[in-house]
């Protein structure tokens, strides 16, 4: 901080872990500072001009930097959702049944889907979403009432000079209502909505994924924009989400099949990626019938899924998705694969942009979905004494791979998510597939399931200098307690070995410095 002030900077925003610091300056002072030029590009394809330094920018300090963000504008988010004709209209098939305008799906249409016979609402729970553009709150009210939902209440937190305002372009603001509207839709007693908004530029949405983490008042968080880039910033807040149970559900995207790897922010090793499915119900509004995977047939668009490639900065397979056939899948043994889960991703009715409404569809559908899922997981969990799902990636596959899977989730067999550029790639096929991940929630099992401590899910805070770690456990087991200072993991050092006599366990970690620790609890003969 010092640093920056002297070479002029104004400090604009700083987090209480001192991880990331939000600086502003003069082009000089920052032409001097980073070594570089500041230079300004017409763009290749949009009708604006972009500004981006001439080279990679360096510092002349002892302290290591993760990374340095903002110095361009070149590529903005996009929003995942898109609005029209309903697709199966315009292929001459009638809709899915929804009990909305013209068989849109809305309101308890997905609930009865996923959740047929649940009574959990969320109550208790808090959803946070991440949006880069602002809503009107009356369109949020009229969905409500029209689709006969409760006015859930909401909270807007406007970061680096947000007003709250939408921007002019409808897709933004539509959105925006999109994410409001579904996680409503499935979670319709939430004790709170928190809608975090920030600008549309300047890496700002990593500025949102930090106050979503120091806030921690909401443990199911989702994303619905789509971004070309990435910001080494990001990963170790996915990190601390996963610490403190937190969940992040992102929109897997929907340009069908990735056939030349999947950008870092869609394949983080500790995000939820969540994939686009098309569902008939029995009925108007009635409950699931079948699913198929979601392309439009025209190689336009369709669920997002593929391979993490590490020449676009991607990651080697987790060890939560080893052990999985790809036989048929046409996905790898080495490196991350995408999605993990989905749902429904069209046709879905909303309301935005001031009144206006009308069919929207896209992964950005399912993953306010799945954010509002979770919150019915941990509803349940917390009426048992149970701590928080949080990452939800290691419960998942360890469901997919065990005896639980046919009962919890509808396995999508049918359909694909190939395009014009990817011929063959990718088949829904039985169990694991890089269209829609392990499938669709089959409602309370899977929910009693992720509530009960199946797998291990961990809470970690820090008071005084000492950081308490809780889990949930299976009493009668035997676990150790391990952390690594390793921001990768890896060289895991046992802190504490022990017999669960309940649940969740609590372990004190008095040795802890300011280093950083991550911790894991893992079962022992």
């Amino acid at each position: 901080m010092a640093f920056m002030q002297t070479n002029g900077f104004t400090v604009t925003g700083s987090q209480a872990d001192r991880t990331l610091l939000r600086v502003s300056g003069a082009v000089a002072d920052i032409e001097r500072t980073f070594h570089l030029n500041m230079l300004l590009y017409p763009h290749p394809s949009e009708l604006r001009t972009f500004y981006a330094p001439d080279v990679e920018p360096s510092l002349d300090l002892e302290v290591p930097v993760l990374g340095i963000s903002g110095l361009n504008n070149t590529i903005l988010p996009t929003p995942g959702g898109h609005s029209g004709t309903p697709l199966d209209q315009s292929a001459g098939v009638s809709p899915g049944a929804g009990s909305g305008p013209g068989g849109a799906f809305w309101g308890n249409d997905y609930r009865a889907a996923y959740a047929p016979g649940v009574t959990l609402t969320g109550a208790g729970q808090a959803i946070g979403l991440l949006e880069l553009d602002g809503y009107y709150t009356n369109d949020i009210a009229a969905y409500e009432r029209s689709a006969g939902l409760p006015n859930v209440p909401i909270r807007r937190v406007l970061l680096d000079g947000a007003s709250g305002t939408p921007d002019s372009e409808s897709d933004w603001v539509g959105e925006v209502s999109l994410d409001m509207e579904m996680a409503i839709s499935m979670a319709p007693g939430l004790s709170e909505l928190i809608v975090y908004e920030a600008p549309n530029c300047c890496y700002y949405w990593v500025d949102i994924l930090k106050q979503m983490q120091q806030d921690n008042a909401a443990k199911q968080l989702s994303c619905s924009w789509l971004f070309d880039y990435d910001d080494p910033n990001a990963e170790p807040i996915y990190k601390e989400f996963a610490m403190q149970g937190q969940s992040f559900l992102q929109c897997s995207g929907d340009y069908l099949a990735f056939y030349n790897g999947v950008s870092q922010w869609t394949d983080d090793t500790n995000v939820t990626l969540v994939g686009g499915t098309m569902l008939t119900v029995t009925g108007q509004g009635g409950p699931w019938a079948s699913e198929r995977a979601w392309n439009n047939g025209d190689g336009t668009h369709g669920s997002g899924g593929g391979i993490s490639s590490s020449y676009m900065g991607g990651f080697s397979i987790p060890s939560w998705q080893e052990g999985i056939s790809m036989a048929t899948n046409g996905g790898s043994t080495t490196e991350r694969n995408v999605p993990d889960v989905a749902m429904v991703a069209y046709d879905g009715w909303v309301i935005w942009n001031n009144g206006s409404a009308g069919w929207w569809w896209g992964t950005s559908i399912a993953a306010p979905l799945w954010a509002g899922f979770t919150a019915l997981v941990n509803q349940q969990a917390a009426a048992h004494g149970q701590l928080p799902v949080g990452f939800l990636n290691p419960a998942v596959y360890a469901i997919g791979k065990g005896p639980w899977y046919a009962s919890c989730f509808h396995d999508i067999t049918n359909g694909n998510n190939t395009n014009t550029h990817s011929s063959g790639l990718f088949e829904a096929v039985a169990g694991y597939d890089l269209c829609t991940g392990w499938g669709t929630p089959t409602g309370s099992n899977l929910i009693n399931v992720l509530s009960l401590a199946v797998p291990i899910t961990m809470e970690v805070s820090q008071t005084s200098g000492q950081v308490t770690v809780r889990w949930n456990a299976i009493p009668g087991q035997r676990y150790q307690l391990q952390y690594s200072t390793n921001l990768e993991g890896g060289n895991w050092q046992t802190l504490a070995s022990l017999t669960a006599t309940n649940s969740p366990v609590t372990q004190t970690d008095s040795s802890h410095t300011n280093a950083l620790r991550f911790y894991r609890a893992v079962l022992t003969p």
